[in-house]
């Protein structure tokens, strides 16, 4: 067996954050990643312990709503498939919108509560490392991860928000620059200042902002580099 993961970036109309994926993964990671094109209908050389990286951008124009449209192409299927059987799946951003909507992960992505886009350097807070993807912070740690997002406000029911909490499935959380769950530290009005979520088999992961933008030295900001080398560890670790 490879004892090593492979990473397919997912490639929509619109798509503009698969070439910092692929760089972060193939180049900084030093992992086997490749794109494949939404009209695809399977996975090329992906195997259950691979990943499938589903980018920002915005695909079809958010067209309808964000990710909405995306959600039906013909690469999804092979994409629930893949998580059905136990591969992982992450989702970046619109790739976090994408997965709301195609009922891989649970809830929704609204418009920012201030109705603007922002993009900025933000807090987070680690709110469980019983997961791939946070498996090298320690709990509550902060890192700084870049967002870009017009609709990346976290909406969920009642019944989803306490069945999110009942799993252990909130992975991170918009704070401030002290850790604390301040409005000031919550850019787009997310519920209970959700960020970041996985499933509850722990193999689909989605957040807003973007760790492939922070992952070396040039960029000023390696924090997000520590949630690929969790992934990646984590997986290749068991695959020995």
């Amino acid at each position: 067996m490879n004892s090593f993961m492979k990473f397919a970036v997912l490639l929509f109309p619109g798509s503009n954050c698969d070439d910092d994926m692929v760089h972060a993964l193939g180049r900084v990671m030093g992992r086997k990643t490749f794109k494949v094109w939404h009209k695809e209908t399977e996975l090329p050389d992906i195997g259950s312990e691979d990943c499938v990286i589903v980018p920002g951008g915005f695909s079809y124009g958010d067209y309808v709503r964000a990710g909405a449209v995306a959600r039906f192409s013909p690469i999804m299927q092979a994409v629930s498939a893949h998580a059905e059987r136990g591969g992982r799946v992450l989702g970046i951003c619109n790739g976090f919108q994408i997965l709301c909507e195609a009922g891989l992960l649970p809830g929704a992505l609204l418009r920012n509560a201030n109705q603007r886009f922002v993009c900025k350097h933000q807090h987070l807070r680690c709110e469980s490392t019983n997961s791939a993807l946070t498996s090298a912070l320690s709990l509550h740690q902060l890192v700084s991860i870049p967002i870009a997002h017009a609709e990346g406000r976290y909406h969920i029911d009642g019944t989803g928000l306490k069945a999110l909490y009942d799993n252990d499935q909130i992975l991170f959380k918009y704070a401030d620059a002290d850790g604390q769950l301040t409005d000031a530290g919550n850019p787009n009005g997310s519920l209970d200042h959700i960020a970041g979520i996985r499933n509850v088999r722990g193999n689909v992961f989605g957040m807003m902002p973007h760790p492939e933008r922070a992952a070396e030295d040039i960029l000023g900001n390696t924090d997000g580099k520590l949630l690929l080398k969790g992934l990646i560890e984590s997986v290749e670790q068991a695959m020995v």
